[in-house]
């Protein structure tokens, strides 16, 4: 069966860069993998297909016979030199290393010998509304592995060193065989790092650092709401054979408020009103952020109604604008009356009959209803 012309296998143009070569072979490569498609042939033989075409085609010499001559340049069994099919260039096992790391663990650059940054950590820090608005400074205490000052973070006891792991020659990888192409994965025995400690440091174990716990000072800013991140820079994990500390994410959480509810710039209440208020017209109080203010009630005020105090409400973090506070009118209806109020109220009561002026929205639901129970 004639081989297909490799640019073709690719799908790249004749002129293609080497970069746009490697994103083709990466991308074929990724979809055909034996580990992604198990028992499957055809997926089996692209696979290979596109390894011989990326194998002929990065390489430049190689490349440049078959543009002239095309696969008999390529081909050893039809006097061409390099044979395609067997990767036997170098170059294809350090693009391999490359391209394949997701599967197999790391690719055949890749090791543990030099600096590591130390790991990110998080902390949930609960806060206040008024403390999220306002902005405060809180003292955390957080468990944080920091360099062994026994060993200086060698993890090898005080007087001795690590030795060079005779597995792996001191690289942290080993070559090992995969079916019918070869693989560099992580040194089994040193996990990487390409040495062995023998003598352990009595203090840190052999890992190089021992936890500690931490107190920082966190200046959290105002307008902070759920969810928004403060980042300590160099508070995280140390880091490993002299690399730099990562980061600490302090991680903002609200506690709820029996008063306010807050959305973006905005804070929300209800406030309840007494039935006379809402009928008449009155001036109540509420509640701010700031304090207390005056709040002025139109007569035949309804539940529902929102009076919006502007800017009120809260200025976040990214913004310079401060939001509103929006109170909702929730009307109260009286309880435990004494007898002059039920007086009274009985009294108010026998005027509103016959009387639908006095309450429209009661009146529009009635007829409503007729007009519903008229139609079944």
């Amino acid at each position: 069966m004639a081989k297909r012309d490799y640019y073709e296998v690719l799908g790249v143009e004749r002129g293609a860069t080497e970069a746009e070569l490697k994103k083709a072979y990466r991308r074929l490569a990724t979809k055909y993998h034996p580990d992604r498609n198990p028992d499957n042939k055809e997926a089996e033989e692209k696979f290979k297909e596109a390894n011989e075409a990326y194998e002929i085609l990065s390489d430049a010499d190689k490349r440049a016979a078959y543009d002239r001559y095309g696969h008999a340049g390529v081909d050893p069994n039809m006097g061409g030199g390099a044979g395609a099919g067997g990767f036997a260039g170098g170059n294809f096992s350090d693009i391999f290393g490359d391209v394949f790391s997701d599967f197999f663990g790391g690719g055949g650059r890749s090791s543990r010998n030099g600096p590591q940054r130390g790991s990110d950590l998080r902390y949930n820090i609960e806060l206040t509304l008024e403390e999220a608005v306002r902005g405060t400074t809180q003292t955390i205490k957080i468990p944080v592995a920091v360099v062994c000052k026994s060993c200086d973070g060698s993890g090898a006891k005080k007087g001795t060193s690590p030795t060079t792991c005779a597995t792996c020659n001191g690289v942290g990888q080993v070559r090992m065989q995969q079916g019918f192409f070869a693989v560099q994965q992580e040194c089994p025995r040193c996990h990487g790092t390409g040495q062995m400690i023998t003598d352990p440091c009595n203090s840190c174990h052999g890992h190089g650092h021992v936890e500690e716990n931490k107190t920082l000072s966190v200046k959290i800013p105002a307008g902070v709401d759920n969810g928004d991140r403060i980042r300590l820079a160099g508070e995280g994990e140390a880091g490993a054979k002299g690399g730099p500390a990562g980061d600490l994410y302090v991680v903002v959480h609200v506690k709820r408020h029996e008063i306010f509810e807050r959305d973006g710039s905005n804070l929300h209440c209800e406030v309840p009103i007494n039935f006379a208020d809402a009928a008449l017209g009155g001036e109540i109080e509420v509640p701010t952020l700031d304090g207390r203010v005056k709040l002025k009630i139109p007569e035949g005020t309804q539940t529902g109604k929102m009076f919006r105090l502007r800017g009120k409400g809260v200025k976040p973090v990214r913004s310079s604008t401060v939001g509103d506070l929006l109170c909702r009118a929730v009307i109260e209806t009286p309880v435990k009356l004494d007898k002059r109020q039920r007086e009274l109220l009985e009294e108010f009561r026998s005027t509103l009959k016959g009387n639908n002026g006095n309450s429209p929205r009661a009146s529009g639901w009635f007829e409503g209803m007729k007009r519903f129970f008229n139609d079944l």
